[in-house]
C-alpha cells in the first residue's frame, strides 16, 4: 500500500511539473534599468538580475520570481570620478545598503490576464529586507517579457534627501519615486 501511495505521489508531482512549465530567465541578456530624479535633473543606470523564472500553464503566465543583485547597481549617465561617487553612494547606507542587503526580490502574488500576452501583476517587492506589494503591467511575447513601473523608495527606508520627509531641502531634494524598466529574455 505504501508503494502505491509513493507511485501516485511521484506521478502527481510529475504531472504538476509538466502542466506548469518553468522558464528560466537569461540573466545575461535581460536588462533592468533604473532612473532616479532630483529637482535639477536625473540619473540612470542598470542593475543585474541574479536569477529569475516565469511559469506558464497552457500558454498563460501563472508565476514569476526574481532575485536582483543590488551590489551591481551602476549609473550609466556618468563616467570617471562622478560615476564612482554616485555608484558608491547608491550602495551606501543612505540608499540601498548593499553590504547588509546584497539582494532584492520580486515574487508575483496575483496575475490577471487582460488580453493575450498582457497581464496585470501584483507582486511582493523586497528591498533592504522590507516587503511591499506593487502592481504593474507585464507584456509577454514568445521569448521575452517587458514592464516598467515606479517605486517609492521611502517605503523601503530610503529617505536620503526625500522632499516629503525633509521639506526644507529645496533644490537639493531627490524625488521619492524612481522608475524601473525591465526587458526579460528567456
Amino acid at each position: 500500500m505504501k508503494n502505491i501511495r509513493n507511485i501516485i505521489t511521484v506521478l502527481f508531482l510529475g504531472l504538476s511539473v509538466s502542466l506548469l512549465g518553468q522558464t528560466k530567465i537569461d540573466t545575461q541578456k535581460s536588462v533592468l534599468n533604473w532612473k532616479g530624479y532630483k529637482v535639477a535633473g536625473s540619473h540612470e543606470g542598470t542593475i543585474n538580475l541574479k536569477e529569475g523564472e516565469l511559469a506558464f500553464e497552457n500558454g498563460k503566465l501563472k508565476e514569476g520570481k526574481f532575485v536582483v543583485d543590488m551590489t551591481s547597481i551602476s549609473s550609466t549617465d556618468l563616467s570617471g570620478r562622478g560615476k564612482e561617487r554616485l555608484d558608491g553612494h547608491l550602495k551606501s547606507e543612505d540608499f540601498f545598503e548593499v553590504e547588509k542587503h546584497p539582494e532584492s526580490s520580486l515574487v508575483f502574488t496575483k496575475i490577471v490576464e487582460r488580453q493575450k500576452g498582457k497581464y496585470l501583476v501584483v507582486a511582493d517587492l523586497t528591498i533592504k529586507g522590507i516587503k511591499k506589494s506593487i502592481t504593474f503591467d507585464l507584456t509577454v511575447a514568445e521569448n521575452s517579457a517587458s514592464t516598467s513601473f515606479e517605486i517609492d523608495r521611502t517605503k523601503y527606508d530610503i529617505k536620503y534627501r526625500s522632499g516629503s520627509i525633509f521639506p526644507d531641502l529645496a533644490d537639493k531634494a531627490i524625488k521619492d519615486n524612481f522608475d524601473i524598466s525591465v526587458e526579460l529574455v528567456f
